[in-house]
Formats: C-alpha cells, sequence, structure tokens
C-alpha cells in the first residue's frame, strides 16, 4: 500500500490538530532538542538576525540612528537612510518588493521563512527552549518534571525558568520600543526615576507578559492558529513546490528492526517481508515543533524548520542507509523519480520582483536630498508696483532629507528680468527639517506676455542648480 492510499485510509492527520487532545485540551509537546547540520545552520542564521534585531535601534551612523520606525513622529530611517512622509510612496514600493519577494520564494522553496527566519520561530527555538533545555533537561526529563508533584527542585527549576522568560520577554518589548520612539528616548526613560513614566512602564509591561505568555504558554500554536502567513503562503505551494518531504517511494512500507534483519546481517537466509528505508522511530516526531508526522505528507503546520531532516540523517547513518530520506525536494519528485520542474508562474513572480526592484533602484538613486515646492499664493492677485511693474505673492516649501544643512537660494531663470524679494531668511535649511516662507516676485510690465505668463526658479546651493521649478504669474489682461 502506498504512503497516499495508507493515508486516505486511515484519514485523520488532516482532521485533526496534533496540539490538540480529542476532548479539546491542550497536548502539550515536549520538543526533543534537534541536532545535526541544518540545525547548525538555523542557529547561524539566527545569531545574525538577533544580532541585527537587538543592536540596529542602538547603532548610530553619523551620530544618527541606523533603525528607527517612529510612527508617532512620523520619522523613519531605514539602514542610516532617512524617510520622511512625503516619501511614502517609496515604503508602499518597498513592502511590495518584500510582498513578492516572500510569494516567489513560498512557491520555489515552500514555508522557508517560517523556519528560518521569522522572529517567532527565532526567538522560541533559539533562546526560550535553548533556556529550557539548559535549566530542565531533555524533552523526556522535561515530561517527568512536569508529571512530578510539586518539591523544592521543581520549584526552583520552574521559578528560575519562568523569571528569566520573563526578563528575555521585557528586553524584547523595550528593543521594539526603541525602533518606535528611538535609542536616546529609550535610554533617558530607563535611567528616569521610575515615577516619571508610570504609564509607560505599565505599558511596557503589558506587552512585555505578552510575549512571555506566547514564549512561554502559547508557543507553537501561534504559528498553527494565529499566524496568517500559513495560511496565505501555503496556498502557493504545489506538488512542484521545493520543501521538507519525506521520500515515500524509498521509505515504504515502514517496518521496525526485527531479528529477521540482525540474522540477514550475520549472513543467514532468512525470509522476510518487503521493507522501505524507514524504521518507524518516530525522531521525526519527537523533533518537530508542531508535533506533525512529516511521513504523512506536507501539512499547513509543517514550518520547514528541518528538524526532522537532522533526526532522520542521524538514524540513517546509524543503520547504515544513505541520508536524504526526509530531505528538501518536491511531491513529484518524489513520486516520479525526476527533478522538480519550474512553472510559468515562478517566471512571473521572477519578472514581478526584477521589476520592482529595479524601480524601487531606480527611485532610491534618484531621490533628491532637498524636496522644494514653489506655489503662487492661491487667492492673491497681482499687485501694480509703481508704473510699469507688477508683483506676485508666492510660497515656498522645502524639506531637507539629508544629514546635513543644505545653505539654499533661489534665482529667477525666467524672464531675465525680474526681483525677488524673500519675506523671510532663507539661507539654509537645517537638516531633518522642513521651511516654508514666502517671497515676492516683480516682472516689469515688458516681460508680462499675457494675463498668466509662465516663470521659472533655479534653487541653487553652494553654486550649483539643485533643481528648476516652473510656475505662473499673474497681471492685467491687456499688459
Amino acid at each position: 500500500m502506498s504512503l497516499i492510499e495508507q493515508t486516505e485510509e486511515e484519514g485523520t492527520f488532516r482532521d485533526n490538530l496534533s496540539t490538540i487532545h480529542k476532548d479539546g485540551s491542550r497536548n502539550w509537546i515536549y520538543v526533543q532538542k534537534p541536532a545535526g547540520r541544518y540545525y547548525n545552520g538555523r542557529t547561524a542564521v539566527s545569531i545574525v538576525l538577533l544580532i541585527f534585531l537587538f543592536l540596529s535601534p542602538f547603532v548610530r551612523v553619523g551620530g544618527h540612528p541606523f533603525m528607527l520606525l517612529n510612527i508617532i513622529e512620523r520619522k523613519f530611517v531605514l539602514f542610516g537612510i532617512p524617510f520622511w512622509p512625503q516619501d511614502f510612496y517609496l515604503v508602499v514600493l518597498l513592502v511590495l518588493t518584500v510582498l513578492v519577494s516572500f510569494v516567489l520564494f513560498t512557491a520555489v522553496f515552500g514555508r522557508i521563512w517560517c523556519g528560518w527566519m521569522c522572529p517567532q520561530t527565532i526567538f522560541l527555538e533559539m533562546l526560550f527552549r535553548k533556556i529550557e533545555y539548559a535549566i530542565e533537561g531533555s524533552a523526556v526529563k522535561q515530561k517527568i518534571l512536569d508529571a512530578s508533584p510539586l518539591s523544592g527542585e521543581k520549584l526552583f527549576k520552574k521559578g528560575l525558568k519562568h523569571i528569566i522568560f520573563f526578563g528575555l520577554s521585557f528586553i524584547i518589548a523595550n528593543t521594539f520600543l526603541a525602533y518606535i520612539i528611538g535609542s536616546d528616548a529609550l535610554i533617558t526613560i530607563v535611567t528616569d526615576p521610575i515615577g516619571k513614566h508610570i504609564g509607560g512602564l505599565a505599558t511596557i509591561t503589558i506587552f512585555s507578559l505578552v510575549f512571555y505568555a506566547v514564549f512561554a504558554r502559547f508557543r507553537e500554536q501561534a504559528c498553527i492558529v494565529v499566524c496568517p502567513y500559513g495560511r496565505y503562503m501555503s496556498s502557493l505551494v504545489d506538488d512542484d513546490t521545493v520543501a521538507v518531504t519525506y521520500d515515500f517511494s524509498r521509505g515504504e512500507p515502514r517496518k521496525k528492526p526485527s531479528k529477521e534483519d540482525k540474522l540477514q546481517k550475520q549472513g543467514l537466509a532468512v525470509q522476510t517481508a518487503p521493507r522501505g528505508d524507514c524504521i518507524d522511530c518516530h525522531q521525526c516526531v519527537n523533533v518537530c515543533p508542531t508535533g506533525i508526522d512529516i511521513r504523512n505528507g506536507i501539512q499547513l503546520e509543517c514550518v520547514n524548520c528541518t528538524a526532522c531532516m537532522d533526526a532522520c540523517d542521524t538514524i540513517m547513518t546509524k543503520v547504515n542507509k544513505p541520508k536524504g530520506l526526509i530531505r528538501y525536494t518536491s511531491f513529484n519528485a518524489v513520486k516520479d523519480g525526476i527533478r522538480h520542474k519550474v512553472k510559468p508562474r515562478i517566471y512571473a513572480y521572477g519578472v514581478v520582483l526584477v521589476l520592482l526592484l529595479t524601480t524601487v533602484s531606480y527611485l532610491f538613486i534618484t531621490r533628491p536630498d532637498l524636496d522644494v515646492l514653489i506655489l503662487r499664493q492661491p487667492g492673491s492677485m497681482f499687485q501694480k508696483m509703481g508704473t510699469d511693474e507688477y508683483a506676485n505673492f508666492y510660497i515656498f516649501q522645502g524639506i531637507n532629507k539629508t544629514y546635513k544643512d543644505i545653505p539654499i537660494e533661489i534665482q529667477l531663470v525666467s524672464p531675465k528680468q525680474g526681483k525677488i524679494t524673500l519675506l523671510g531668511s532663507l539661507s539654509t535649511i537645517t537638516n531633518q527639517t522642513s521651511k516654508e516662507m514666502r517671497f515676492i516676485l516683480t516682472l516689469p510690465q515688458n516681460e508680462l506676455t499675457s494675463s498668466q505668463t509662465k516663470v521659472k526658479f533655479a534653487l541653487v546651493s553652494n553654486g550649483k542648480i539643485l533643481k528648476e521649478i516652473e510656475s505662473s504669474f499673474v497681471g492685467p489682461e491687456n499688459p
């Protein structure tokens, strides 16, 4: 009987969650500590991502934050590049680019984000579980400890674990707060007397308790029940998607080692039933953080963490079988015994991603340091100055998006004759600030071609023209 026929006959694993008992109570998963080359790779990736996460809001580039997402004051800095609300179109394009990249990589490699880069997985598997293993021991010891009556040892281990869990959750909550208000503001709050920030302390404590509850108790339920990514992105997975897959053509029918197998190894001719490489040791299930059996096929709960691949490779080595019984491959590749195919939609996703990356790169490269707008003052008419001159009022708005002060002056490009009178100071626009002011443009009557004469201004900084802006000059009907 093939794996497909077998699972259809059993017909239960897709109808029930492995983390829920039939009576609806929680089936607590005691995860065996994984080990192997894939786990080592995930650990290395996690270390890099954790360093980036915890240090980014505190790193300064030229005295300015490396990462800042201050929604309240509408201040945003990504990788040292400041953004203003006027750059929102760039943020939208960046989000679309990230979204399309998720779609592409999920369609090709399955939910690799969940197992390798998702903050939930990294925090749980690489921080909280490691602490749990260090304090309470292996999965078996944890189960025994939970089942044992209350004792001094149990109280100490449980208390120590949960104190560390909450402390780590408090650090994580404050790190996310640093992304929002900035590291300087956070350090000020931390160093100030507690009485000055009672409300803030209460808020951050609530967030810390939420993080604590997620990682100490809710755990894999966040991936199975709450996270929308698994639902949306799993719809992109098909039989040609490369994912953590059990090679049923090689592993079935599964059977535990028997006396007949030992006799065969000794060179004795013993009749045995056909069997595959899977020895039904359940190690792939024991290390799974969501408690599924990957041998039942690709499932929604699978986060592609590769723990089962490491566990199976270890067992295959011990029984002198080739590694890769569980490996990165596609269902069709296993079923047909050929390499996986790349479907046209994958190429389509790739083309869209390249177009988005090209567009975003171009817009970033050409993004001006100084965003300037010059408009004739709405609702105002011309003013006659003397016998043969007319004047219009204009509004100047400038935003300095850089971390340096920019000296600026307004010059009239056309018509050739005319005079600009500033109603305020415009010598310099300070870094990361905006400036608004009014000025008067006076033109002689002989420069007026109609009631709407086109005029052009130049923004000059240190003798260099940064931008030319066209506007209109309102004059009499018959100048």
